[in-house]
């Protein structure tokens, strides 16, 4: 007869806001999303990062400065702020379409492994917030789950 393994399955959801005082901005998230790793207590698992917002990302890729002005230059190119009235979302009052196009480039979450109680990172990787409509608060959502 074959044994019976139980696993108790953990779970932990929290919610991070931010306001970032300009426009467009890229956020290193990573510390705040390792303290939540650690305070769930779960040891393997996955854990979800997600912007709740349609003009916010998340991504992950290399803190470097460089990469994040490669990344504005070339999101400004493939959808221009300006003139806010090429853009057709824009007759309805808003000016954010391009904050729209910019976060469907970026995406819009991020899935990584916890393995032993960490981010389970390839060499240079971090979670970034990205910022296409800011100047209000915004959510992130949190979930990580496993044991």
């Amino acid at each position: 007869m074959a044994g019976v393994i139980i696993i108790f399955v953990k779970s932990l959801t929290k919610y991070l806001t931010f306001n970032v005082k300009t426009r467009r901005a890229f956020v290193n998230i990573t510390p705040d999303v390792r303290k939540l790793v650690k305070e769930s207590t779960v040891m393997e698992g996955l854990c979800l990062v997600n912007a709740m917002h349609i003009t916010a990302s998340v991504f992950i890729n290399d803190n470097e400065a460089g990469l994040h002005h490669d990344y504005e230059r070339w999101l400004e190119g493939l959808a221009p702020h300006e003139p806010v009235d090429n853009y057709d979302h824009n007759k309805t009052g808003e000016d954010n379409a391009d904050a729209h196009l910019k976060r469907q480039v970026m995406g819009r979450e991020v899935v990584v492994a916890v393995t032993d109680g960490e981010l389970d990172f390839g060499p240079w990787e971090q979670i970034f917030y990205g910022e296409f409509d800011g100047r209000r608060p915004k959510r992130v959502l949190v979930k990580i789950i496993g044991a």
